[in-house]
This record gives C-alpha cells, sequence and structure tokens, in this order.
C-alpha cells in the first residue's frame, strides 16, 4: 500500500517564499486528504512542489509505490481548453501518456469509455474542448487525471466549477476510488463541511505553513477556524449525527 510523507518542504517564486517547513506524518493508501486554508496560502504550490512540477528544499517521501513520482499526478484549477480535441480524444491522449506507443488498443478505449462513464459525461465525448461550460471542463479535467490510474492524486479545487450535485458526485466518487484502488486523494478545499463529510484526513495550510494535519474531526476546530481563518463558528452534530460548521461572525 502506497504511502507518502513531506518533510520540511519549501518552494519559492521569484526569490519570494511561498511554502516552508511543511512537514507531516505519512498519509496511507485508501485515504482521502483534504487540503484547506485561506486564499494564497500555498495549498496550489505545495501541489505543485509534491508532484516535482516546482523545486525546492526538503523531501516528498514515497513507500511502496510502484511508480515512484510518476505515480504522482496534479491535476490544476483549470482545464486548457484550447487545443482542437474532442473530450473522447482529450481523456484518450492522457490515457496514452502511460505508454511510449501510440497505437490505441482496445482495453485502453474501455479505460476511457469506463471514466467518461463514470462521472456522467459520456454524452460529451464528441463535442469539443472549447464547446464546454466551465463545470463540464472540470470533469474533463478530472477524467484525464484518472485514467492515468495515479497512485496519489492532487486535486486543486475539483469541485469549485460544479453545481451541488455534480459537487457530491465527484466527492463520493473519489472516495469511492480511494477505498477501493488504495490511492491517496489529496482535495483542495475551500467547504470545510464538505471536508469534515468527506475526508478522513485533513492537512491545514496558512501562510505557507504546515498549521495541523490529522483526523479531519480533530483538526477542524472551533479553534482553528478562530486562528486560521478568522471566524467565530459552533461545530454541532445535526440530526444524522454528522459535524457541520455553524458560522457566526468574523473575529
Amino acid at each position: 500500500m502506497v504511502k507518502i510523507q513531506l518533510q520540511d518542504l519549501g518552494a519559492r517564486y521569484s526569490q519570494r517564499t511561498i511554502i516552508r517547513g511543511v512537514t507531516t506524518a505519512a498519509f496511507t493508501g485508501g485515504q482521502v486528504v483534504a487540503v484547506v486554508g485561506p486564499n494564497a496560502a500555498g495549498k496550489s504550490t505545495l501541489f505543485k512542489r509534491m508532484a516535482g512540477l516546482i523545486d525546492g528544499p526538503g523531501q516528498v517521501i514515497l513507500q511502496d509505490s510502484k511508480k515512484g513520482q510518476q505515480g504522482i499526478c496534479y491535476m490544476p484549477q483549470g482545464l486548457n481548453a484550447s487545443a482542437r480535441l474532442t473530450v473522447y480524444e482529450s481523456v484518450l491522449l492522457a490515457r496514452k501518456q502511460l505508454s511510449p506507443q501510440w497505437t490505441v488498443h482496445d482495453d485502453e478505449l474501455k479505460r476511457v469509455d469506463e471514466m467518461l462513464d463514470a462521472l456522467g459525461i459520456s454524452d460529451l465525448s464528441f463535442q469539443n474542448l472549447g464547446e464546454l461550460s466551465g463545470g463540464q471542463q472540470q470533469l474533463v479535467s478530472i477524467a484525464q487525471t484518472l485514467v492515468r490510474e495515479p497512485e496519489i492524486l492532487l486535486m486543486d479545487e475539483p469541485t469549485s466549477a460544479l453545481d451541488m450535485h455534480r459537487q457530491v458526485q465527484v466527492l463520493k466518487f473519489m472516495g469511492a476510488l480511494a477505498r477501493k484502488q488504495q490511492v491517496i486523494v489529496f482535495i483542495a478545499l475551500h467547504d470545510l463541511n464538505q471536508a469534515l463529510h468527506f475526508a478522513d484526513q485533513v492537512l491545514v495550510i496558512a501562510d505557507g505553513t504546515a498549521q495541523g494535519s490529522g483526523a479531519s474531526h480533530e483538526v477542524i476546530t472551533e479553534r482553528m477556524l478562530r486562528e486560521v481563518y478568522q471566524v467565530e463558528a459552533r461545530i454541532e452534530q445535526c440530526s444524522r449525527g454528522q459535524r457541520h460548521i455553524l458560522i457566526d461572525g468574523i473575529t
């Protein structure tokens, strides 16, 4: 089972330190990890550093990985829809990144079909990327990432352009995927109630540093909300026993 641990991780842009000293315990296959924090806290930079897209101090430590760094897939916030490709072509192209051969095999076509169907976008298969809405593009981007069968998935606000139904669909799907395939799914989220409901672990990033990491119910506390988000809030159980954040005001 794959594991990933961050040790004193940092990154800089144009002589400016964006993240520094990010250290965590090991995250394990089968877990959904919500990465939360205020705007411009460094979440996207952290993902890029973990994926090896930018350099910096510290280590990303992988254990029991069959693919190494190649098994870490980063999904950015926006889809590049400028290419003259259909949805199906773009997802198939992402799949072919796994193979040096450009011959398309039946099992690859089947995998693309399965992924589009799982995300409910099979009907978009032959539409051009540039014709899609923001939410549709977001779902295609998810398909492009998942079809590569990563061991560790870094998803940068994958639900930001989706309606409520699609948000729940995607978050449930990612949880089921993590458990079934024993992958680790990191999801940057702004909705902390979603983090409480769907995530096994939470990593809090603020001012470029890790402010907390652990089980969601242990990390998301009224004190954390006050110190990191500057809001006064209560965390209460709803009628079904789930914890829910109620905002009373700002500090």
